[in-house]
């Protein structure tokens, strides 16, 4: 009887262990970051697009860097990608200490960006390196069990975000009448409250930061497999033209960023929406939570339908679910318009595996660069929000200053999204006609 080769070598074991964690830890920074807006919005008193720049630092860092990363990996080993990723990573968090201490928006958004260099060039060159660490015949086994740990770094950023931030925000206090009360105070007691809660805000980042040093340390340390990205010879050119002339490539590359820039916004926004219905920013972060799970019970349930129907009409089925939760969040206020918002999060549950299987189908070789091309699709998160941002403050600052459609912006600003899971959806049921 013929032996099953083994998930990972034994002598690989340890260098597998740390190159997982690396998908906790960007994993960590995503879930972290979406509840900052509403924190920066609160203490530094910014509007609604003033706050969303988080995400447009957050995420443009990916499209800044991802297919900078593409040739570095290609070039050099996957290893010396890892270090670098790591290297950025720990730079960008540990500038949150003189952000805070300079009290500056500006430069918390510049760690931000400089942070999700390192993730982009860790996402760019994880996934192929641990695909590289053991047989072929059990390499999707192995990215399987690695993305596994991803969710499990998204909990816990949720987590701190809500124990170690939202909850010691002094800026989020309120009166017996349930009235911020930040909002009352002289200038001066506004400064004393503002240094303490961007504290607050630092220290996570900073003990984060001294956490992907030690990672650093141990990988650089570690003999670890040296595999290339590729020959190390760039062609560019060609690559990209036989890439743009892959209409699955081209037309699943925007559908991603379309269905990054809705995540982003239902993830986001979801803290907004909860507080304008009189739940608190803590207290909001149980929805968050409620969504993630849901999130991660969809990825299972998909696993199972995807061996009796096919990847492309579960894709169109999820986006014409997504597009019904959105409606339920945009006219059914209250409670229930909550529930829809976090609804939708089962049905985004497929939508980026399987657009990214799509896209890369079929491309053999040029998949490295096509893959930094998926990746710096992320910029749909750096830009919906933003916009987003702008719908909620057409009537002030508020989330419910004026009514739009019959309904408060807040509600109607995820129309946004709405456009963006119906992008998804005529995507799904292209490639399913040309399947068929």
């Amino acid at each position: 009887m013929t032996q099953k080769p083994a998930l990972v070598p034994k002598d690989l074991v340890l260098p597998f262990i740390l190159i997982t964690s690396l998908f906790a830890l960007w994993g960590f920074a995503n879930d972290i970051t979406n509840p900052m807006v509403a924190a920066f919005k609160r203490v530094l008193e910014l509007n609604n697009v003033q706050a969303s720049w988080v995400q447009m630092a957050f995420y443009g860092g990916y499209f800044t860097m991802a297919l900078p990363a593409a040739f570095f990996i290609k070039k050099y080993s996957y290893k010396t990608g890892v270090l670098l990723g790591l290297g950025l990573y720990a730079f960008g968090a540990c500038l949150f200490y003189p952000a805070a201490a300079w009290e500056s928006y500006g430069f918390f958004l510049a760690a931000l960006y400089i942070l999700t260099f390192g993730l982009a060039f860790l996402e760019t060159t994880a996934n192929p390196y641990i695909l590289s660490m053991g047989p072929e015949a059990t390499a999707t086994q192995r990215l399987n069990l690695a993305q596994a740990f991803n969710p499990m770094g998204a909990l816990a950023g949720l987590f701190v975000a809500k124990t170690f931030i939202l909850n010691s925000l002094q800026s989020n206090n309120t009166d017996e009448n349930g009235n911020i009360i930040y909002d009352g105070l002289d200038e001066v007691a506004k400064a004393v409250i503002r240094t303490n809660d961007l504290m607050v805000i630092r220290n996570p980042y900073v003990i984060l930061g001294l956490v992907v040093i030690a990672i650093f340390v141990l990988i650089a340390m570690m003999k670890m497999p040296e595999s290339k990205g590729g020959s190390g010879r760039v062609d560019f050119g060609p690559t990209m033209k036989r890439l743009l002339s892959n209409r699955n490539f081209v037309e699943g590359t925007f559908a991603q960023m379309f269905y990054v820039g809705a995540q982003i916004m239902v993830w986001t926004y979801i803290y907004q929406y909860a507080e304008s219905i009189g739940i608190t920013t803590y207290n909001a972060v149980n929805y968050a939570y409620a969504s993630l799970g849901i999130f991660l019970v969809g990825r299972w349930v998909c696993t199972f339908l995807m061996r009796v129907i096919s990847p492309t009409k579960l894709l169109a089925a999820f986006a014409l679910l997504a597009i019904g939760f959105t409606l339920g969040a945009i006219f059914l206020q209250g409670i229930t318009g909550l529930y829809s918002l976090v609804g939708i999060s089962f049905a985004m549950s497929l939508m980026f595996p399987t657009i990214y299987g799509i896209a890369l189908d079929g491309l053999g070789e040029d998949s490295k660069f096509a893959a930094a091309y998926l990746v710096m699709a992320i910029v749909g998160g750096a830009i919906m929000p933003t916009l987003q941002g702008m719908i909620l403050d057409l009537g002030g600052s508020g989330y419910t200053d004026t009514l739009i459609l019959g309904v408060p912006e807040v509600n109607f600003s995820f129309f946004l999204p709405l456009t963006c899971f119906l992008m998804v959806f005529l995507f799904a049921m292209r490639v399913r006609k040309v399947v068929k």
